[in-house]
């Protein structure tokens, strides 16, 4: 290294270094709150007096408070979103228009399957109301309930027998097949009555399920009979259509002909061709309108009941089950093309002798995606695999899900939902647990413990019509008789008798008007207006700029880690030199000072006089004093001649 060089760094070396590159942490601060732009921080070094620098310290946290706190709700507002709702006035879609009948098959053609079954029902509600005797209570509890099963051995109450319960004894029943009381085992599970008490006592009918090979056993409860008679029926009637083929059950239930008696659209006859087959496996078939099968959408052209769908409907009450249902009419619900009808969710039921006017709504929603919520645009990133034949919802997620569930732990498909691949609807003979199973997954399915509703999200995009129905009397008592025997007339071929006008139903959809709602969501902040809104922040609190916030990444991080690194480093370099050093030995301690063990006799320092009495350090040779130069003590002359000026004048 050159001279100059070793001179500049050793000047270096020991001048103090400031900025990023001083040794300690508290330089560096001290070096940037002298340099930065940010008055607080400066007026925090330069302010004389405590009390000015202890306020000058206060101001500069509270201003870091105030920035942090508002940079955080700038972000908060940042994934929020507004709202804005538009209205177009143009010409509309139609939307597809699902009718089904509430029954879902014709009693006569279905009742040879449920012959056993109707049997057992009818005997039951004998055993617990006899409904069909006008006798007093007391009679009917002295009479044995096991006279109503002489000469038949019940098959479906053995597989679930219904017990009835008296108020506050739950762990005791009576069992319908032999009248009497046995223990019950398992958690009770009561379910209020959709419908009135049929009997003015304090007794509760139920059914008991258990799991065949274990003691596992649940049983349910019911404040009505009807509920509960109606439950354990149709809990049979699954098990036993489950079994028969789509088309035989297709043959059995109600074809367009029949349940479309007349039909008008937008001003123009239509019929049963204008609808497209949708069985379902608990309404039989349906029959939606305006579907995606057709080669082009139907649209209204303005609003008003004589621009939309008009149809009269066959419903056929004597035709009905008697045990699956309890009302008469039809069900129908309005949905996308592409979109899976779920009647037995959503549907709108009519009512027989009544014109039944629906009016509608569209709107158009449009929900924006992530940050800002949680939804789906096509459901691919759900991971749930979509069993229905049509686009994505949230109903088909839970639905598909459920479904999904009941194959895995019970080995089977609920009869009501579509089948996954490569599994079978549930039944006795293969799954013989498939109740217990299903009533106690729907249980944990209700309190959402499958964890269905957690994975399941709202689809981005969707269209809702929002109805409104009236309800009118039709046909009037005026017009009645006539028209009731052109409609006779009209469907001769496919009607075979004579028309009763609580066989019909009237059904008017259409459009209030053309106005289409648009629900839209946008940001309520762009990241433009993140970025000015954090500027304002920091200018006025701490009059900062981007170049600053730069600077404190700089010093803040990047030096002060740098420092905190360079002196660890430092620490380790010097504990691995001393380690790799070779031990030296200990070199003889001279005795000087404190270590003279004559001091030890006193703390006090030594006077002069002490000290000449003080004994020599033992090896130590005492210098002698050499005599003094005598010639040195000779006065001589400072100058050899007299200067001129000085010298005194001779004597004469």
């Amino acid at each position: 290294m050159a001279p100059g060089e070793k001179i500049k760094a050793k000047i270096k070396k020991n001048l103090p270094v400031r900025g990023p590159q001083a040794p300690t942490i508290k330089e560096l601060m001290r070096w940037y709150c002298l340099k930065t732009n940010t008055h607080g921080c400066r007026r925090i070094v330069v302010s004389r007096g405590r009390l000015r620098r202890l306020l000058w310290i206060l101001f500069t946290l509270t201003a870091v408070a105030l920035i942090f706190w508002q940079c955080a709700l700038l972000v908060l507002s940042f994934y929020t979103v507004s709202v804005s709702i538009k209205i177009h006035f143009q010409k509309l879609d139609f939307p597809a228009v699902t009718i089904c009948n509430i029954n879902p098959y014709k009693y006569s053609a279905v009742r040879p399957l449920l012959a056993d079954l109707e049997q057992e029902t009818r005997a039951a509600l004998k055993t617990l109301y006899g409904f069909s005797e006008i006798e007093s209570r007391k009679r009917r509890e002295a009479e044995p309930r096991s006279l109503a099963w002489e000469g038949t051995q019940p098959k479906f109450l053995n597989l679930i027998p219904l017990m009835v319960f008296n108020e506050g004894e739950t762990s005791k029943a009576t069992d319908f097949l032999t009248g009497r009381k046995r223990k019950v085992s398992g958690s009770i599970i009561h379910k209020a009555a959709d419908v009135m008490h049929v009997q003015e006592s304090k007794e509760v009918v139920g059914f008991q399920l258990c799991s065949n090979g274990t003691s596992h056993c649940a049983v349910y409860t019911f404040s009505s009979g009807v509920n509960a008679i109606q439950e354990w029926y149709k809990l049979h009637y699954m098990n036993i259509m489950a079994q028969v083929p789509l088309e035989k059950k297709i043959n059995m239930s109600y074809s367009a002909e029949e349940l479309v008696v007349t039909c008008f659209f937008d001003g123009v006859s239509c019929d049963a061709r204008n609808f497209t087959l949708f069985h379902h496996p608990m309404y039989g078939n349906c029959y939606t309108f305006n579907n995606k099968e057709n080669e082009t959408i139907l649209s209204t052209s303005m609003g008003g009941s004589e621009y939309g769908l008009q149809v009269i409907l066959y419903i056929n009450e004597e035709e009905y089950n008697p045990f699956l249902v309890s009302s008469t009419g039809a069900k129908v619900i309005v949905h996308r093309q592409d979109e899976y009808p779920f009647i037995e969710d959503v549907g709108t039921e009519i009512e027989t002798a009544m014109a039944t006017s629906i009016g509608m709504h569209l709107t158009e929603s449009f929900k924006l995606g992530e940050p800002y919520s949680q939804c789906t645009e096509d459901g691919s990133d759900v991971p749930i695999d979509n069993i229905y034949n049509a686009a994505y919802s949230l109903q088909i997620c839970l639905h598909s899900c459920f479904q999904t569930k009941m194959v895995e732990r019970c080995g089977c498909a609920q009869y009501s939902q579509p089948l996954p691949p490569a599994a079978n609807y549930c039944n006795y003979q293969q799954h013989p647990n498939w109740m217990y199973c299903y009533y106690e997954l729907h249980q944990a399915f209700v309190q959402e413990q499958l964890g269905c509703q957690s994975v399941c999200r709202e689809a981005c995009s969707f269209k809702e019509w929002t109805l409104t129905a009236s309800l009118a009397q039709w046909p009037s008592v005026v017009s009645e008789k006539w028209l009731l025997r052109v409609l006779t007339w009209d469907q001769g071929q496919q009607i075979k008798k004579k028309l009763n006008k609580t066989d019909l139903a009237k059904l008017l959809i259409f459009y209030k008007d053309l106005n289409q709602r648009s629900i839209m969501e946008s940001p309520a902040n762009s990241v433009e207006m993140l970025l000015s809104n954090f500027g304002g922040q920091l200018g006025l609190w701490m009059s900062c700029s981007i170049v600053c916030i730069i600077e404190i990444i700089e010093v803040f991080f990047i030096d002060s880690l740098s420092i905190i690194a360079r002196q660890q480093w430092q620490k380790a370099k010097k504990w691995w030199a001393h380690r790799q050093a070779p031990a030296c030995p200990e070199a003889p301690r001279s005795l000087r000072g404190q270590d003279n063990p004559v001091l030890e006799i006193d703390d006090d320092l030594p006077t002069f006089t002490s000290a000449l009495r003080l004994p020599p350090a033992p090896g130590a040779q005492v210098p002698g004093t050499p005599p003094p130069r005598y010639n040195t003590l000779r006065l001589e002359r400072a100058f050899s001649n007299q200067l001129t000026d000085t010298q005194v004048p001779a004597e004469s």
